[in-house]
């Protein structure tokens, strides 16, 4: 599967690919090539001896690789950092971290600790023990209720208040299960540890009055030997999320909330593409996102999992389908239904830059 069969969309036009250069003033480095291969034979061998004997002939080593390059090139491995220590900057708008049931985990809040920076973490009042006896008392945000059974909505809904409240223009929402941050450049991909992976899209969006969401793609929708752009304009922003606080005009269908029980990032970086406004969604920082459903805790229990002959995969898909019958359809894809964007009608939708 490759990120731009996933993305189902002509975000920046195969010919204007270069275009994002102009987008790209003042900010980090950022280069990506094609590297993909030109071509691939499957080989097939009879036994393990013939396989070692090819692949020794080729100076491989048959006892690592499922697949070889000739002539032979370096693989592209993670790396720990970057090699540019820097101190690493304040974000300007707070982060939120919603969590249910994963106190054992702690994925997201563990990478954010590791680069020392602040967060509220939003728990039900169940949890509140658990976590105070971890030490995490000072970054807590109790909720006023606990098991609705509406998935993250509530919660959701509940921080975009809290941040208005608190005179914030924007905040971060985040997944409680985002293992960690990348930085991509040059075809390689390094775990943050000594820059914001927050900042610099922070300073992007808010070069421009019409983007009220914008967010990291996950890592492994950008492949390294693929060409990408830093950014991907007017598509889905999910699970690492910077949203406006402010209600702009025109409103957005439904008004400036989260709703529904499944799909809301997909239906709300939806129903704002439909207004008119413009969503980014950035390369050049990456999150690492579990697959759903194979953590306990969040959804998974609460609304994936259901009892009985309902199947919770094709009741969230088809609740998109209901929300937005224009563009979202049923699909069967990687052995399960999944909903299908297309997102070309928002093409059209232009930046608009903050005048000086």
């Amino acid at each position: 599967m490759s990120s731009t069969e996933y993305e189902n969309a002509a975000l920046f036009d195969p010919e204007e690919y270069e275009d994002w250069r102009p987008l790209w003033r003042d900010m980090p480095a950022y280069s990506s090539a094609d590297e993909t291969p030109f071509d691939s034979i499957n080989v097939q061998f009879s036994n393990a001896a013939d396989r070692r004997a090819f692949l020794t002939l080729l100076g491989e080593d048959p006892l690592r690789r499922k697949s070889i390059w000739y002539p032979s090139v370096g693989y592209l491995q993670m790396s720990d950092r970057s090699g540019e220590k820097t101190e690493v900057p304040r974000n300007r708008y707070p982060i939120y971290v919603i969590s249910k049931g994963r106190v054992d985990t702690r994925l997201t809040v563990k990478a954010l600790d590791l680069l020392s920076l602040p967060y509220h973490l939003v728990i039900e009042p169940q949890e509140e023990d658990a976590y105070r006896a971890l030490g995490y008392g000072a970054r807590l945000l109790i909720l006023p209720f606990s098991n609705l059974g509406q998935g993250s909505i509530p919660a959701r809904n509940f921080v975009w208040e809290h941040a208005r409240a608190a005179g914030a223009a924007r905040h971060w929402i985040l997944d409680d299960n985002l293992d960690g941050f990348y930085r991509m450049h040059e075809n390689r991909k390094w775990r943050v540890r000594d820059e914001n992976p927050f900042s610099s899209i922070e300073d992007w969006v808010d070069r421009y009055v019409n983007v009220p969401m914008a967010g990291m793609q996950y890592q492994f929708f950008a492949p390294r030997r693929e060409k990408h752009p830093p950014l991907r304009l007017n598509t889905r922003v999910y699970s690492c999320i910077l949203l406006s606080n402010e209600q702009p005009e025109p409103v957005i269908e439904d008004g400036w909330r989260w709703r529904g029980r499944y799909n809301e990032d997909t239906d709300l970086s939806l129903r704002i593409l439909k207004a008119g406004y413009c969503t980014a969604l950035f390369n050049h920082m990456l999150c690492q996102k579990m697959p759903t459903m194979q953590m306990s805790g969040g959804n998974t229990e609460e609304l994936y999992r259901l009892s009985g002959t309902e199947d919770g995969r094709l009741l969230m898909a088809q609740s998109l389908v209901d929300q937005h019958p224009d563009v979202a359809s049923v699909t069967w894809k990687w052995n399960r239904y999944q909903h299908h964007v297309d997102y070309r009608p928002f093409c059209g939708n232009r930046l608009q830059p903050v005048q000086p």
